[in-house]
């Protein structure tokens, strides 16, 4: 499906929801949803980015880069140092704007049109590769801080939780192994524990797309194994982009059956389930192969 077609899907349906207004019900509803910023996802794509460039001094980071990833799915992006994967991801979040192309959340959000705080807003979370916790506060607070509704660092701290809230900390502790660690100060945690937490604050924010730039780097075999079923109980939930260079990571995630995007100076090289990227005569040729 291209941009166009959302572009055209999507005017269609506001022309119809301004028609129907006036009757009220699911329709009017729905206006409301729209009116909002709210992703539509009813044709099952989650991300679509369309013939993506980015240039930089001359050097292009993307070159025509065109993705595409369905609603629940775990997609790892591979490649070698330079490929363009931080720069795909900037893009995505408003850190970067591209020279040309068309970036689409659902078939309703241009996130070209939005800003970086804006794109957060209608659910795409983001996860760099160094952990960025707040290491005086006990684990629970950093949950706590992290909660969707609009809370200041002061009021946050001061106010009463209710119970839903206190369930969903309770829910995303246990989700990320550091329920016995929930009182424990952030910055006393480990490497692969401070990964964890940062994922369960991006969890906090019920994020639709969570975009998760190498999160085992410094981990354990354990961590690793871990973060792996942490990922897999999440898919389907949420639509996941997990950039990576442990292949052991990888094949963890996508069980032989997943597509694996091979990226190369700043477009797809290969596409595809795992065994048959690595079988790929130019992905060896320049990463795996190295």
């Amino acid at each position: 499906m291209t941009p166009e077609l959302m572009e055209a899907g999507a005017a269609a349906r506001a022309a119809m929801i301004e028609r129907e207004k006036a009757a009220g019900g699911r329709v009017a509803a729905r206006a409301r949803m729209l009116q909002l910023g709210e992703p539509d996802f009813t044709q099952g794509v989650a991300l679509y980015l369309d013939d993506i460039s980015v240039s930089f001094d001359g050097f292009k980071a993307l070159n025509a880069l065109t993705l595409n990833i369905l609603v629940g799915e775990l997609r790892c992006i591979i490649g070698p140092n330079g490929a363009g994967k931080t720069t795909m991801m900037d893009v995505i979040t408003g850190k970067t704007r591209p020279d040309e192309g068309k970036c689409f959340f659902g078939s309703t959000i241009d996130l070209l049109r939005l800003s970086e705080t804006q794109i957060t807003q209608r659910g795409i979370g983001r996860k760099f590769q160094k952990p960025t916790v707040y290491e005086q506060l006990s684990v629970f607070q950093n949950l706590e801080l992290a909660l969707k509704a609009d809370r200041r660092v002061r009021a946050s701290l001061f106010s009463r939780l209710s119970g839903e809230q206190l369930d969903r900390i309770g829910e995303v502790l246990t989700l990320i192994h550091l329920r016995d660690d929930a009182q424990r100060e952030a910055g006393l945690l480990s490497h692969g524990q401070k990964q964890w937490l940062e994922i369960g604050m991006l969890l906090m924010q019920d994020p639709k797309l969570l975009l998760l730039d190498e999160p085992v780097a410094g981990m354990t075999d354990e961590e690793t194994e871990r973060t792996a079923e942490l990922f897999l109980t999440l898919e389907g939930k949420h639509s996941l982009v997990v950039v990576e260079h442990d292949m052991t990571f990888v094949e963890q995630l996508t069980e032989g059956r997943k597509t694996v995007t091979v990226l190369h100076e700043g477009s797809v090289l290969a596409e595809g389930k795992l065994a048959d990227v690595q079988a790929n005569d130019k992905v060896v040729e320049v990463y795996l192969g190295r």
